[in-house]
């Protein structure tokens, strides 16, 4: 479901005390597919956007509209207010890739950045980040997510069956259970063996 609410004023104090979580490819590179990547702490774009303009702002000109695909975002509201001034909020479905924020300035132009779901740990966040600022990345927004998905499934199947192969008696196997060194058999061996 997608719901669109009208225009509302700033909240005084709402903005997070926690840094901003972006990484953005280096200035004066060719152009890629993505220009970087975002990793928001909610699915709130009211919330969200006000601390990722103030960091944009003074780096790529004012961010005067974004838009977004609503599959991962609950509300997407018309306008955000943000330090000075109004961000238009748009949604496309079919036309916009998922996992997608496409963010528009009047006198630098477009950006794409990878938006990382807020619950991706922190490990596989800082590939994606990484992978995404690359200035000769060729992947979309999608297949970046799409391989890190993969990459997951693969690492819990190694750590399936390295487990699997723990419990049958591998890597680090223990002593058995039915023994304790305690109550291990101790033979006397003689000193000397006659006619030796």
């Amino acid at each position: 479901m997608i719901t669109t609410i009208r225009y509302t004023h700033a909240v005084e104090g709402r903005t997070s005390s926690l840094p901003l979580r972006l990484m953005l490819a280096p200035a004066g590179t060719a152009p890629a597919l993505l220009d970087g990547a975002w990793w928001p702490r909610s699915r709130d774009l009211t919330a969200e956007l006000p601390a990722l303009t103030a960091v944009l702002d003074p780096l790529w000109g004012r961010i005067t509209h974004v838009t977004v695909n609503p599959t991962f975002w609950p509300v997407i509201p018309r306008k955000v207010p943000v330090d000075g001034h109004v961000v238009g909020v748009g949604w496309f479905k079919a036309e916009q890739d998922p996992h997608k924020l496409l963010l528009l300035s009047y006198s630098t132009g477009r950006w794409d950045l990878l938006v990382i779901p807020p619950e991706t740990i922190p490990a596989t966040a800082a590939r994606l980040m990484a992978e995404a600022a690359y200035p000769l990345g060729t992947l979309t927004a999608s297949a970046l997510m799409e391989e890190a998905e993969q990459r997951r499934i693969a690492e819990e199947m190694e750590l399936s069956l390295v487990s699997v192969w723990d419990s049958e008696g591998g890597h680090g196997a223990s002593l058995p259970t039915s023994r304790s060194p305690a109550q291990a058999i101790v033979a006397q061996v003689p000193d000397a063996v006659e006619g030796i």
